[in-house]
């Protein structure tokens, strides 16, 4: 029985399957080097927005308008932590402004809205009746 038919038959086989393998690695590399360009472009985005949240509080805030009321610093927080004042019945925490807010206990999240919450009060808009427990200004 002459066998070489049937292993040059495997040959190209091979050789084709060879050649596909090495087309998808290319491919797959490629495809990591994109991945790879896109999650630092994500981590750049994300180190972004952190820094830019955390300028909002420093924007100074906007002239009095004609009525006498202070006009909220640009940051979508400042409303919803002066809501959050209107609708409570007590003194607030900077954790129960988290809490009410969904906006997660983590230390760093607790900092940030106590950061927040004096600046209200240097804007005269909420009073800290004892360290770290504030009201509002009525």
């Amino acid at each position: 029985m002459n066998l070489n038919p049937l292993l040059q038959a495997l040959d190209l086989q091979q050789e084709a399957a060879r050649s596909l393998a090495d087309n998808l690695r290319t491919q797959i590399d490629t495809l990591q080097a994109q991945l790879l360009e896109a999650e630092l472009r994500l981590e750049h985005l994300a180190i972004t927005r952190t820094t830019i949240t955390g300028l909002a509080d420093r924007i100074p805030v906007q002239s009095a308008d004609p009525s006498g009321s202070l006009e909220l610093p640009e940051h979508p927080d400042y409303p919803r932590i002066v809501a959050a004042f209107n609708d409570a019945t007590g003194p607030l925490r900077a954790r129960d402004i988290c809490q009410t807010l969904d906006f997660g206990l983590l230390p760093k999240h607790i900092e940030r809205t106590r950061a927040k919450m004096k600046r209200l009060v240097t804007l005269g808009i909420l009073t800290e009746t004892e360290p770290g427990t504030f009201s509002k200004n009525h």
